[in-house]
């Protein structure tokens, strides 16, 4: 089913209303409201976790037994990150200065993560999810994600983009450092607020980060912990985020949707029961996620059976599969748009 087929309003709906009314409804049912209590022990279980690692990194000491222990370690620091997340959206605060300054101290200096420069890259996303033109996560750095790409791609794109579903997940193991990279280049950025604390931050993340790792280890112990932490902790962030939207409609100028559709047809949910929400810090529910980004994530899956069935009211195709089915999908999209490569077909 076409993106058009699956966004056709019912008789006598009116688009431009469509989400107001589904708005008035979640807000009537205090989905919107903030939830302090849960995030003060969200936040106090991911601090446990992340300083309880680092004490463990120590108390282990030299030992190949660290290997687990940087396992660990990067499933902190995506924890971390998946707060982040929250806070970037206002979801904990609604002060965006206190949220910033949180923000900039879990991102840049917990994690190594530029806190404003990926608000700002996520903040375009959430505009156009999945627009070939205007969603960074799809533009083709790397991987190509629409036909039109892979006819235009040259270089790195068009070689990897041959065999780019057999290439996902191995790539994902490089997501964490090119993460880091990525922030230190935004610093060069005149337009990232405040630019001499995030690099201050970010400087000392990876001189202590670094600093500790070697100070504890030999250098072969040293660099095989860092190469397993880092690659764990891409391919950790990347089977979170990648479910989202990859292999979902990618749209295109000539899309012309609603707020409502162009959130709801891009996205897609994640069946899963306690432990997926946990893993994925509530992203599971992309779909709500999308229409209502400052909604605690906590009350996402209270607002999944209004937006549902709101979505069947309307006829507009609502996508939801398991864990391991939303992989497979993303990779058969990733297979299928570089079929023109692999045949020669691309111009």
């Amino acid at each position: 089913m076409t993106v058009a087929e699956t966004s056709r309003p019912a008789p006598g709906q009116r688009r431009g209303s469509d989400f107001a009314r589904l708005s008035r409804r979640i807000a009537q049912e205090g989905l919107l409201d903030k939830r302090p209590g849960y995030y003060a022990v969200r936040i106090g279980l991911v601090a446990v976790l992340f300083a309880g690692t680092w004490a463990l990194f120590a108390a282990v000491g030299d030992s190949w037994w660290q290997l687990p222990v940087a396992v660990l370690l990067a499933v902190a620091f995506a924890q971390v990150t998946l707060l982040a997340h929250d806070l970037a959206h206002g979801q904990i605060w609604r002060s965006r200065r206190i949220s910033r300054i949180a923000g900039l101290l879990a991102g840049n200096l917990a994690v190594g993560l530029s806190y404003g420069w990926w608000m700002d890259k996520h903040t375009r996303h959430h505009a156009n999810p999945n627009h070939e033109d205007h969603d960074p996560d799809v533009a083709p750095d790397v991987l190509i994600w629409s036909e039109k790409q892979a006819g235009e791609s040259r270089g790195l794109p068009r070689f990897i983009g041959r065999h780019q579903a057999w290439l996902f997940f191995p790539l994902l193991t490089l997501e964490g450092l090119n993460l880091k990279l990525s922030s230190f280049r935004a610093l060069r950025r005149s337009s990232l607020k405040g630019r001499g604390v995030e690099g201050l931050l970010l400087s000392a993340h990876v001189l202590a980060y670094l600093g500790a790792v070697f100070l504890v280890l030999p250098l072969p112990k040293a660099l095989l912990f860092l190469v397993v932490h880092q690659a764990c902790y891409g391919v950790y962030l990347g089977c979170t985020f990648a479910p989202n939207h990859k292999g979902m409609p990618v749209l295109t100028a000539e899309d012309e949707l609603d707020f409502l559709r162009r959130q709801v047809l891009t996205s897609r949910n994640v069946r899963g029961g306690r432990l997926v929400n946990t893993a994925l810090g509530g992203l599971n529910f992309q779909i709500e996620h999308h229409l209502f980004p400052s909604m605690p994530s906590v009350n996402l899956r209270k607002a999944q059976p209004i937006v549902r069935e709101y979505c069947a009211s309307l006829g507009v195709g609502y996508v939801e599969c398991g864990l391991v089915e939303s992989w497979a999908q993303a990779l058969r999209h990733l297979h299928e748009v570089g079929r023109p490569l692999r045949e020669g077909s691309a111009a």
